[in-house]
This record gives C-alpha cells, structure tokens and sequence, in this order.
C-alpha cells in the first residue's frame, strides 16, 4: 500500500508511559492525527467513548473481524483490541499522517500489510522503574499488575522487530526522541517524493 500520509505504530509495555509520549506529541504536531481503536474492555478514569477508545462488546467486535473491518486486531490482557482499516487508509490516501497505539502484535500485523509503516518501541529504564509506574498509576490491583509485570518480559523481548527504540527515563527527553523520529520519516526520499509529488515533477525527478 502506497499512500501520501506517513504511518506511525507506537508499542510499549503497560506503565513505559506510550499514552502520554503520543498524547504529549500530538500536542505539538498539528500534520499528525491518532486513530482511535476499537476496544471490548471497560473504560477507565475519565476516558470517553470515540475519544481514547470506541468501546464495543465482544459480539460486535467479532462481527466486524469476520466483516474484515480491522486493519490488525490482537487479543491483550484478555481484552480485544482492533484498529479500523477504513478509518487509516481514509487518513493516509489524504496525505494525513497518522500515529497508532497499539500492542507488538499488532504493530508486527500492520508491519505485513504497509511495510512503508514506522515502528516505534517505548521502553521502561528498568523493570523496578516500571512497577514503580504501574503502582503510582493506581488503575490495577496486585494481581492485574502482577500479570503485567509478567506480560512485560515478553513485550519488551519484541523490542528487536522495531525500527526505533525510544527509552523513556526521562519524559522530555523520550518526548524529543519521539519528535525527530517523525520529523526524520518525513524527510525521507520516498516520503518526500509522495508527499512533495509536484515540487519532485518539476525538478524531473518523477
């Protein structure tokens, strides 16, 4: 799939801080839009409906996975989650750029489908530091927060399958990391011949 609009995947473990990075990016960068996931799980804190996740039960994300309607979709923390495939190609086919959160295993699915997609791995600077987080955050219980610890080793293993790897020690600092990875794709030849098409006609480049 070759589109003008640059494809952004951002994965990280629970607690590396992944919302926050993008939340924070998206802030800055008015050229980048998130695209909300579908989600069968509950929403916590103040989170609404069609802005952080569109929350559906799990009979009608099952009917819009055999509909095809999901770009990726993967099972994490005995949750559903997909991402729309009409709702990204929509994006993209008009020169958006568009960043995804998402888990590893459905970075890897998009990495299959648009191999021109940026893969983006947050990780924690330790895994103490990551409990700590998780604890502070106060969302889970022992146990939930047990699992993710566990969960976590094996997110981070995947860390290798990642274009670029963003530690987040400290935030401003991941936050400039993260800035110069997309400012970086942009630049790029081949990013800069489709989204700059008529400036590369001119010079005879296409």
């Amino acid at each position: 799939m070759q589109t003008p609009g640059n494809l952004f995947v951002v994965a990280a473990p629970s607690g590396a801080g992944k919302s926050s990075l993008v939340k924070a990016l998206l802030e800055l960068d008015s050229h980048l839009a998130v695209s909300v996931s579908h989600t069968t799980r509950k929403p916590r804190g103040q989170e609404q409906h069609g802005r952080e996740y569109w929350f559906v039960d799990t009979d009608t994300f099952r009917s819009m996975i055999e509909r095809g309607e999901f770009f990726e979709w993967a099972e994490v923390h005995g949750n559903l989650y997909g991402t729309s495939r009409k709702a990204i190609e929509d994006r993209l086919n008009r020169g958006e750029d568009v960043v995804l959160e998402i888990d590893w295993q459905g970075a890897l699915q998009i990495k299959q489908l648009f191999q021109d997609a940026v893969l983006i791995f947050i990780l924690p600077p330790s895994y103490e530091e990551l409990l700590q987080r998780l604890h502070r955050r106060g969302e889970d219980g022992p146990d939930v927060i047990a699992q993710r610890m566990v969960n976590a080793r094996l997110e981070v293993a995947q860390a290798c399958h990642f274009d670029f790897v963003i530690i987040n020690a400290l935030f401003e600092t991941a936050l400039f990391d993260l800035k110069t990875v997309v400012h970086s794709q942009r630049l790029k030849y081949a990013a800069q011949r489709k989204a700059k098409s008529q400036v590369f006609a001119a010079l005879n480049l296409i």
